[in-house]
């Protein structure tokens, strides 16, 4: 079948170019001289674009002293007589922008906001397959966001570049390492799930993982050149994700590349130099807290203690440095700061026959640890990126294009050989008076206990290094068909995409010694200098995409048509497994009357190959419709002056998610363990069947209700948009609760799951320009709510216990009810069930009433409200200085705090103890204890999961802030330059929140979330 599609699209092709040849030989012959047109040589042309450099269409210009009028064009030109003293009006429809006046030059330009709601109504929305709409022409549910927000953020990831600007985006940054997105398990398991990969930010698109969809084609790539990216559009509702037909149920994030556009050549460079400092760690005690706490925790225990009264004053002293060491783990192994270097480069430019974008990003970060002079190779963690783009759009003659996108990736990583993230860990479970760095003889210290240096681990443990290779190509021909009916046309795409990853491993052991005082005499753990080399494969996978599409464009009149059937072919290859494969057939149809009133039709019909029966392909039939009203188009609203716009607008339809899993419908045969057989029959490996296959296995899908109204008011300052969404996820593949182990097989997945996702979107914001000062307010945000419609959950004794009903991934635990004040109170309340209860223990809520706390008196913990996400933003611009600001934060979210960084003494004992356990229970502080009694080990009684450990997640973060200014024109024109910007801005400046113990969103051992300074200079030339 994937034959056959390439043969048709490959005869597609050569029919488009045999039919055109004659052109095509013409325009080659004149590209040289075409490429040297200056299109915007007349002295009486002014180009309006807004701060994205978007060519802005259709706005008015007003010359006020000669009367004089014109319209920009599609290329955003506008031809008007002026001279320099003139000052020019600028307006979108009836709303006046600005006044300004615009210096006699060859090249004339005008920068208006695009944060002005009349102007964000002259932007085409972006949707699927490389559809673009006027907004009050469209039933569907999207939001966007551009380059100039998009790069005030000093980071590589898109989703953490959007965070908090994109209304029912949800972004929660789960670790500052670097590159995470490069670490991830393969080509299926992101395309076949619509997983982001392992990106250490988490995006949820109301509620869901969206699919990544970058300049029309599925792609696992969040990491970008930011500067490249001319818009980031979420798709949210059945109508606009409906044409992805079994991909298209948890929305799309759909990253759309910067092109050539007609105009001069722009050359235009930018260097950034960044301080990184991590935000929030855990406070470890220092030696003689350590020893002191730990002698209380023995003694709460029923042991004797082990420190000496001599021990705590040598720690507290510091007088015996390598008998009684007191160590500060995280200053000796980890940096105060790291550095951010990005640089970019971009040429664009282009005539009537061709335009191009090309860019350079080369980025080099630092991480957290320290470095060894004694080496001659690097064993920080480091994250190195090299990628070049080159997308090119070529107009061949009136009826045929084309163009090609390609763009070429490495990405360097380097981590200590031991890990990056054993080392934190060891950092993090490690006691300060656990050994010295270095023993009297210089070698590495340890102790019997622990036979490890967490300094040699960092320096002295070799290094790991990833390298990682992304290629891609996408290539389409457009042909127009006007002299068959106006508004046809025939576009055919191919794409390919590969990726390839492997490790270089280069580590060493090293020897540790424990030093015996009283002897001299040392003890080795490990050996010195035995070195791994190996290079390994880690991710290997390659894509293909073909498509043929064709649309037709036209109006008659009052009416409005268009319409796009379109069929392709995914295939997606990881490592070893075989192809996972995505085609069928799709289609839209859009109508207005008299832009007035708008229904749009679509539907998906596409089928995978990881269905039964084997070899063969299941298809599902995923439709959706929408129906839109522009209000103010109306006559009983035409003469209210306050209003500019208004529509109403609803969709309703079908999606669905292939999460199938690798060939789940075929029984599948493992080797097991060796058995003996006879008495010389020897070992015979054994096969088992694991887990049980499921033939009936289909579509997970979902029913989406959206319905908005949103509008602009007073006079286009005002501009919102406010939505309700309700969507049914149903056949959602999962393993039953009502399982037996008698069978002595795993039960398989199957449709049985439902759940619902509900909530709202919303959107404000707010610009103004008086005289010279420009300034703009906004709000984006969301409330959702999920709940389990059904799981097969096993049969629960009491209604508490229910997961069913219940928000989606609920936690469950005990109900905290303080702490034990005494034994009197211990003897009157419910007992622990397998443990015996002491004063300064935690105290749980039997809600049965039996006495006994069990697993029958766990119920719902956490916040049970809708969450409630937000970003404001707000800045303004004045004589060449601007401003921004993002505020980002969250409510009615919870944190759940446990492990080696909250808990003292794990590890059997031997981990470490912290700043919040000196807040511990004891006789003397029993009224203002904030943590129960200390004790050696794990407590299955305090450390249970329950509300005890859990706190409120709330918090307000200033995630962005900038100041720039621009060098004036009159000056950066004497030097031969378009524009000179210097700019600063800062990343994760300050955070509040309601426990502000830790960071809101990374906390415990995980590589902790940096707080960037940054500096930077742009030039156009």
């Amino acid at each position: 079948m994937q034959k056959r599609v390439l043969l048709i699209l490959s005869v597609v092709l050569l029919l488009l170019l045999k039919f055109n040849a004659a052109q095509a030989t013409i325009a080659y012959g004149n590209l040289n001289l075409a490429l040297q047109t200056d299109t915007l040589g007349s002295k009486s042309s002014i180009l309006v674009v807004d701060e994205n450099q978007h060519y802005l269409v259709g706005i008015k210009l007003i010359n006020l002293k000669t009367k004089a009028t014109a319209i920009t064009d599609q290329n955003g030109v506008a031809i008007i007589d002026f001279t320099s003293s003139d000052r020019i009006e600028v307006y979108a429809g009836n709303t006046l922008l600005l006044t300004t006046e615009v210096s006699k030059g060859k090249h004339n330009s005008i920068t208006v906001s695009g944060k002005n709601p009349a102007i964000a109504a002259l932007k085409p929305i972006r949707l699927l397959y490389d559809q673009t709409v006027n907004p009050k022409l469209t039933t569907t549910s999207t939001d966007a966001v551009y380059t100039a927000d998009l790069t005030k953020a000093t980071v590589t990831s898109v989703k953490s570049a959007i965070t908090g600007r994109l209304a029912g985006a949800y972004v929660e940054q789960n670790s500052g390492r670097l590159g995470s997105e490069s670490r991830t398990d393969g080509l299926y398991a992101l395309l076949s799930s619509g997983s982001l990969g392992s990106d250490a930010v988490q995006l949820s698109l109301r509620g869901q993982s969206p699919t990544v969809i970058i300049d029309g084609v599925p792609r696992p790539m969040t990491i970008f050149n930011l500067e490249e990216i001319e818009s980031i559009t979420v798709l949210k509702d059945a109508v606009s994700t409906a044409m992805l037909g079994g991909k298209g149920a948890n929305g799309v994030i759909l990253i759309t590349t910067k092109r050539g556009a007609k105009g001069k050549q722009t050359i235009s460079f930018t260097a950034q130099t960044a301080f990184q400092k991590s935000l929030k760690t855990p406070n470890a005690l220092n030696a003689f807290q350590y020893a002191s706490l730990y002698n209380e925790a023995r003694v709460n225990d029923g042991l004797t203690p082990v420190y000496t009264n001599a021990d705590l004053q040598a720690y507290q002293t510091g007088s015996d440095p390598i008998g009684h060491p007191d160590v500060n783990w995280e200053d000796v192994v980890t940096k105060p700061q790291s550095r951010f270097n990005h640089y970019t480069l971009n040429v664009s430019g282009g005539n009537d026959f061709g335009k191009y974008f090309v860019a350079v990003e080369h980025v080099d970060q630092t991480g957290l640890f320290r470095s060894s002079d004694a080496n001659t190779y690097e064993t920080d963690n480091t994250f190195k990126n090299f990628t070049v783009r080159s997308n090119v759009d070529l107009q061949i003659n009136k009826k045929l294009s084309a163009g090609i996108n390609l763009m070429g990736r490495l990405i360097n990583m380097n981590d200590p050989g031991f890990g990056s993230g054993s080392i934190l860990n060891q950092i993090y479970a490690t006691p300060a008076n656990a050994y010295p760095i270095y023993n009297p003889n210089g070698s590495y210290a340890t102790t019997s206990n622990y036979q490890n240096n967490i300094y040699a681990q960092a320096v002295s443990s070799g290094y790991i290094g990833t390298y990682k290779r992304d290629v891609l190509a996408d290539l389409f021909l457009k042909r127009t068909f006007n002299e068959i009916t106006e508004g046809l046309w025939l576009r055919v795409k191919a794409s390919i995409y590969a990726t390839l990853a492997e490790n270089t491993i280069r580590t060493k052991s090293f020897a540790t010694f424990a030093f015996n005082p009283t002897t001299s005499a040392y003890t080795q753990y490990g050996t010195n200098g035995t070195q791994s080399n190996n290079t390994a494969v880690t991710q290997q996978g390659r894509s293909d995409y073909e498509e043929l599409a064709l649309g037709y464009d036209r109006n008659f009149g009052k009416h409005g048509v268009s319409a796009l059937l379109l069929a392709n072919n995914d295939n997606a290859y990881s490592g070893s497994d075989l192809p996972y494969t995505l085609r069928g057939i799709s289609g839209k149809a859009s109508y207005n009357f008299d832009q007035k009133y708008v229904v749009d039709l679509a539907f998906g019909y596409n089928g995978s190959n990881y269905y039964p029966p084997a070899g063969d392909f299941k298809y599902g039939f995923f439709p959706a419709m929408g129906l839109a009203w522009n209000m103010e188009k109306e006559n009983f609203l035409k003469d209210v002056k306050w209003l500019n716009g208004l529509k109403l607008f609803g969709t309703f339809g079908k999606t669905g998610n292939d999460n199938p899993g690798y060939f789940v419908y075929i029984q599948r045969y493992f080797d097991g363990t060796s058995a003996y057989f006879g008495a010389t029959a020897g070992a015979q490996t054994s096969i088992f069947e694991q887990p049980l296959a499921n033939p009936n296995i289909t579509w997970e899908k979902a029913n989406k209700l959206n319905i908005g109204l949103q509008g602009t008011l007073f006079n286009n300052k005002v501009g919102f948009s406010v939505e309700r969404y309700s969507d049914k996820y149903y056949d959602l593949l999962m393993q039953r609760g009502k399982n037996s182990a008698l069978i002595g097989q795993n039960y398989p997945i199957e449709n049985i799951g439902q759940s619902r996702y509900t909530g709202w979107d919303f959107k404000l914001n707010y610009q103004q320009t008086i005289n010279k000062f420009s300034y703009f307010i906004g709000a984006t945000g969301g409330l959702q709510k999920s709940e389990v419609l059904y799981q097969d959950e096993v049969n629960q004794p009491y209604a508490w216990m229910q997961r069913t009903g219940q928000a989606v991934g609920q936690r469950f635990g005990y109900i905290d009810q303080g702490l034990f004040q005494s034994q009197a109170e211990i003897n009157a309340s419910a007992k622990v069930e397998g443990y015996t209860a002491q004063p300064g223990d935690i105290k749980y809520k039997d809600l049965n009433g039996d006495g006994i706390i069990n697993q029958l008196d766990q119920t719902v913990i956490g916040n049970t409200k809708p969450l409630l996400y937000y970003g404001f933003n707000l800045g303004f611009n004045f004589k060449g200085f601007d401003f921004s600001a993002l505020i980002q934060g969250a409510m009615n979210r919870t944190v759940y705090l446990s492990g080696n960084t909250e808990w003292a003494f794990q590890n059997n004992g031997f981990g470490q103890a912290w700043e919040q356990n000196l807040g511990r229970w004891t006789p003397q502080t029993a009224g203002m204890a904030t943590q129960p009694r200390v004790g050696v080990g794990a407590n299955i009684n305090n450390y249970a999961t329950s509300t005890y450990w859990q706190h409120s997640g709330n918090y307000v973060r200033l995630k962005n802030l900038e100041l720039g200014y621009t060098i004036p024109e009159s000056i950066t024109k004497r030097i031969g330059l378009q524009s000179l910007r210097v700019f600063t801005n800062a990343t994760n400046l300050f955070t509040i929140s309601a426990y502000d113990r830790v960071d809101p969103e990374v906390y415990g051992s995980s590589y902790p979330i940096q707080k960037l300074i940054n500096m930077g200079v742009n030039v156009k030339f």
